[in-house]
């Protein structure tokens, strides 16, 4: 079944599609006997077959049909039709709030609406106890009769019960206006990820740009985390000093220094508003005329252009066309757990303290073609160091790294410059420099360049830079499946030995978006998220991530792994002994999983 125009599916017959996301796709439809138009949601039949899947959709069903307000799309139904589930939504006919504002900088009064009506969508739905964890503007619609709605509950979450849309709790969302603690992997979120994401987003209205919009999610995710915010008035200096205090207090990085509650964030806006001048009126559930009406779509504006002064802003002329929308889930980044401090265990750790080096600010790398000429003399570095996103002095500089360098000078376009440079990087402890690298040579390969990704993720397994090796894997196995149609068991351990040895290293959130990846099972993502929560996080989350994987597998031999490098780190080391020996003794168990159960023994005193 294809759900194409014209057909019918129950009693709904299909209309147009009006969008695909990474798990539904998104159906105009008709129901004759009501005599109204609804848009269908219907998974991706590639997860006909995943009971993870059907049941994270069925919970977001569930979870929308508890929210009863004005400005949120109701789900009407449930239902499947020859084994593909689909939700019926109610069709929002008129223009996203993203689509509005790529049109123009937005008048005072339509900022003044968004928040009240958002705010409260997004307060009332807390109260119940559901958090959106997904705001942008693309997730806000603005229906030709006026009305805003807060759409796309896709990631949303029962916060008192911890049910979930998603089946482990994994990172997901869209990098520009992801939390801190949501990029982290923190499993305890409240109101404030929220609170957080809405912030972007009226950051967005007011200065005219996202605060963080590097050339990956990887590093979009790495701002958020590290990153300090830029200034709003350094962006856009129309901004009020009473608006850009409220905004640095939204989007602070620790979620206690932010307002505790939307109610709270939108007072502190109001009040910001009226010492800047702007009075903000009460606001009913309905967008100003000038607003609402269709908006042609025109070329992206320039990333410092902002809203214009409030108090001097004159409303724009808009045309017409129509976006038919219902929020649709996507899916662009998924990052297992990123927690701060570091928790050591009694291994060995090659470069320990170059992946353990503090990064509080991490400026984004150097595009391609832009790298800084050397001077004359060839290898010899720059005279104050060697440029690169963290400073390396001059005497800490080896030969490698300037040869490298010399022919990223030459060739930047090239990948095979780009591995070199990265990993002379690696090899001298500079793991920030080398993960900058890393992104460049991915950039700069491509998508499709198999031949390319087998040899660097060779490379870096040879200099041990797993979280490197395990980011090119990932891009491998789409590879295989495109081409060989399957991915072959070499691959798939290969793939699985280095995400679990960078599970060890800091930095492994930020190569490999694995969650999802093919031929990467869930149930393996939680060991690996395990491992990372013991040296990155909390030994109460490692259990509860081997408990996860124990409940849902007792086939994975990581799993003996990770039991026993908890055990060790609860001072157990005899009952760690005993489930690595009978590891080694285990025919079924991979070669890599021996090895290190090896190497774990030897570390034991």
């Amino acid at each position: 079944m294809s759900f194409k125009p014209g057909e019918n599916v129950g009693p709904y017959q299909i209309i147009e599609q009006l969008g695909q996301g990474g798990m539904a796709s998104v159906y105009k439809a008709y129901h004759a006997a009501l005599d109204r138009y609804v848009a269908l949601k219907v998974l991706h039949q590639a997860f006909n077959e995943d009971s993870t899947f059907i049941g994270r959709f069925q919970r977001e069903a569930r979870v929308v049909a508890k929210l009863e307000h004005p400005n949120i799309v109701p789900v009407y139904d449930y239902a499947e039709h020859e084994a593909r589930p689909y939700l019926v939504m109610k069709f929002i006919e008129g223009d996203t709030l993203k689509a509005r504002m790529a049109a123009g900088p937005l008048s005072s009064k339509e900022i003044e609406r968004v928040v009240e009506t958002v705010g409260a969508a997004l307060g009332y739905a807390h109260r119940q106890g559901v958090l959106h964890r997904d705001i942008k503007p693309s997730n806000v619609l603005i229906s030709n009769e006026n009305i805003i709605y807060l759409a796309d509950f896709g990631l949303a979450r029962i916060a008192q019960a911890g049910e979930s849309t998603l089946s482990t709790d994994a990172v997901m969302g869209t990098p520009q206006y992801i939390s801190p603690e949501q990029a982290m992997g923190k499993k305890d979120l409240d109101a404030r990820t929220d609170i957080y994401s809405f912030g972007v987003m009226l950051y967005e209205m007011v200065v005219g740009q996202v605060p963080f919009s590097a050339d990956t999610p990887f590093s979009i995710i790495h701002d958020h985390i590290y990153t300090p915010l830029p200034l709003p008035q350094s962006v856009n200096p129309n901004v009020p000093e009473s608006v850009q205090r409220v905004l640095l207090k939204a989007l602070a990085k620790d979620r206690n220094d932010r307002y505790q509650s939307v109610e709270e964030l939108i007072g502190a806006f109001k009040s910001a508003w009226l010492e800047a001048g702007v009075p903000m009126r009460s606001a009913d559930a309905t967008m100003p005329s000038d607003l609402a009406k269709p908006v042609p779509p025109r070329p992206q504006r320039e990333a410092n252009v902002g809203v214009e002064n409030p108090l001097k802003r004159q409303q724009k002329k808009r045309g017409g066309w129509m976006w038919a929308a219902v929020g649709a889930l996507v899916i662009l980044c998924f990052v297992f757990g990123f927690i701060a401090l570091r928790n050591s265990l009694p291994l060995s750790q090659r470069r320990a303290d170059s992946t353990a080096m503090p990064v509080p600010s991490l400026p984004s790398f150097t595009p391609a073609g832009q790298i800084p000429p050397l001077p004359p003399g060839g290898a010899n570095p720059p005279p104050g160091g060697f440029p690169s996103s963290t400073p390396i002095p001059a005497d800490k500089i080896t030969p490698e790294m300037s040869a490298a360098y010399e022919q990223v000078q030459k060739n930047p376009g090239d990948p095979n410059a780009r591995l070199a440079l990265s990993l002379a990087f690696w090899d001298a402890g500079f793991g920030s420099s080398a993960m900058d690298e890393f992104r460049m040579t991915v950039e700069t390969a491509g998508l499709e360049n198999r031949e390319f990704y087998e040899i660097a993720a060779g490379e870096y397994r040879d200099h041990e830079a797993w979280h490197l090796a395990a980011g090119i894997y990932a891009r491998l196995m789409p590879i295989y499946i495109r081409e060989d149609g399957f991915i072959s068991e070499d691959a798939k351990e290969n793939f699985r030995e280095a995400a679990y040895r960078g599970a060890a290293l800091r930095d492994m959130p930020l190569a490999m978006p694995f969650e999802g990846s093919a031929g990467f099972q869930s149930d393996f993502a939680d060991v690996a998220r395990g491992r990372y929560a013991l040296y990155y996080g909390e030994l109460t989350q490692a259990e509860e991530y081997l408990a996860l994987v124990e409940k849902a597998s007792d086939t994975l031999k990581e799993t003996d792994l990770l039991r026993a490098e908890i055990l060790i780190k609860q001072g157990n080391a005899t009952e760690a002994q005993f489930i690595l020996t009978a590891l080694l003794n285990d025919p079924d168990a991979p070669k890599w999983t021996i090895v290190m159960a090896e190497e774990i023994l030897k570390s034991l005193p």
